[in-house]
């Protein structure tokens, strides 16, 4: 990482803006820069975490995804949907997955068009190591309280579910 600022960037940015753009508008451009930074920073955390095992966090999700189906596969199509990605992207993770051997792809049984993804054995002992390295640096979140954790994702989940990227189940 490069060496730290003297000043806070965002709080600059703020002041600035407030100043060419008024005081409500402020808020929300801080708030989104705020969240755009932090997820640079916990991403590289993850990455830095996951490289011991040749995976990103991309690749790492995809592997999860695997490896709590309850047959440790799936196919490419319901991948892509449950980790809100491109279909390009999921061919491209598979792929690198696959050429770990973390994966093996095959065709579906029953339907031509369907493409499995399988977490192989390799798959799974890495799976587990990978979050053990995760949850020992606390998915990077660190030097958050659990209590933060819990209302920084209450909120999110309220940006989330107000922008239609799930239906809620609380009615």
């Amino acid at each position: 990482m490069a060496h730290p600022l003297t000043f806070d960037p965002i709080d600059e940015a703020g002041r600035q803006w407030r100043k060419h753009w008024g005081a409500a508008s402020a808020p929300p451009m801080m708030a989104v820069t705020s969240m755009m930074r932090a997820q640079q920073i916990v991403l590289a955390r993850l990455n830095e975490a996951l490289e011991p095992y040749r995976l990103s966090f991309p690749r790492y999700e995809a592997l999860m995804l695997l490896f709590y189906s309850r047959e440790g596969e799936l196919p490419l199509g319901k991948m892509g949907a449950r980790l809100q990605v491109h279909p390009t992207s999921v061919t491209s993770l598979i792929d690198g997955l696959e050429g770990l051997g973390y994966v093996v792809r095959s065709a579906h049984p029953t339907d031509r068009r369907t493409t499995l993804a399988t977490i192989t054995d390799t798959g799974r002992g890495t799976a587990s190591a990978a979050t053990e390295a995760l949850n020992a640096i606390s998915f990077g979140m660190e030097p958050l309280k659990r209590s933060d954790i819990v209302v920084v994702t209450d909120v999110l989940r309220d940006l989330r579910l107000a922008a239609g990227d799930f239906e809620s189940g609380d009615d």
